[in-house]
């Protein structure tokens, strides 16, 4: 869905106090009705991810980190939380101080396993505990951290995988419709085969979608906000544009009408599949 630049100003005004939680996300969905979930909770992603990178150096220094792992140490002796050891605690502190789930419960485990074995653990052994919390030899801590991974809808190794999951859906989505349209193309294990990584698809032939030609088509199973379609002209779009010429980009999950201003440059942006294909076999009979 195309939203114009005032609308999304409204939904991300709305959403800088929002905690990534899921009654957020319904929150989000009464409000805005009319946008999609997959939508709203894109564009809540980034603005977080955004949010939590200017603060990231403030809770990432050693003397934060210590107070955290202190705090969680202080807090699973009270009462309560003896009472019930299920009780979120390092959750509520991540909430407590806005930072991600996530990225809190990685800074304690990393600093609880710095103290069992008296070094930093290596990054394999931490990833590891952090998909699988059933690792971690302190069954309290353990607890913890699950609680905070699937409870962060931005970071951690969960919304890893859902991510690169609904990546490569929507890749293989588009590999389908341009074998129902008998189009020719390299798909992207083709053309790394050949040395390129990207862009994730190759027409062998090209085609035109609103008058514009198409040689080359990038899918993102995202929402093309300002900052991020920035940063993808800059990285890919325009060197995909040297070397194969005018292409095309889909941003799934919608994007600011505004940005899509690069058309008689070479770069078009839709939301969905186009169904509008001009193929030269068309053109050909046409004339």
């Amino acid at each position: 869905m195309k939203l114009v630049r005032a609308e999304y100003q409204e939904l991300t005004k709305y959403m800088e106090h929002l905690r990534p939680t899921r009654q957020c996300m319904k929150m989000l969905k009464e409000k805005f009705s009319s946008q999609s979930q997959s939508t709203l909770l894109s564009i809540f992603s980034q603005e977080y991810q955004k949010r939590i990178k200017r603060s990231h150096a403030r809770h990432h220094t050693a003397e934060a980190i210590e107070n955290y792992y202190q705090s969680l140490s202080f807090l699973r002796y009270l009462s309560e939380v003896r009472k019930n050891l299920t009780a979120p605690v390092l959750l509520e502190l991540a909430n407590e101080v806005d930072f991600s789930p996530s990225l809190m419960a990685r800074m304690v485990l990393e600093r609880y396993l710095q103290e069992l074995e008296g070094t930093p653990p290596s990054k394999p052994v931490l990833n590891s505990m952090l998909r699988e919390p059933s690792l971690i030899p302190d069954r309290f801590l353990a607890n913890q951290v699950y609680q905070c991974t699937i409870n962060d809808c931005c970071y951690g190794p969960l919304v890893d995988c859902i991510k690169h999951a609904i990546g490569q859906e929507h890749e293989i989505l588009l590999r389908d419709m341009l074998r129902e349209r008998n189009l020719s193309f390299l798909d992207e294990n083709q053309l790394r085969a050949k040395g390129y990584d990207k862009p994730d698809i190759i027409l062998e032939v090209p085609i035109a979608v609103e008058g514009h030609v198409v040689h080359w088509i990038e899918s993102k199973a995202s929402f093309g906000d300002e900052y991020s379609h920035r940063s993808y002209l800059h990285d890919q779009f325009w060197s995909y544009w040297n070397r194969f010429g005018p292409g095309l980009v889909i941003y799934w999950h919608g994007f600011i009408e505004e940005l899509d201003c690069h058309r008689e440059r070479g770069i078009l942006l839709k939301d969905c599949f186009p169904l509008d294909i001009v193929t030269l076999c068309h053109s050909s009979s046409q004339s």
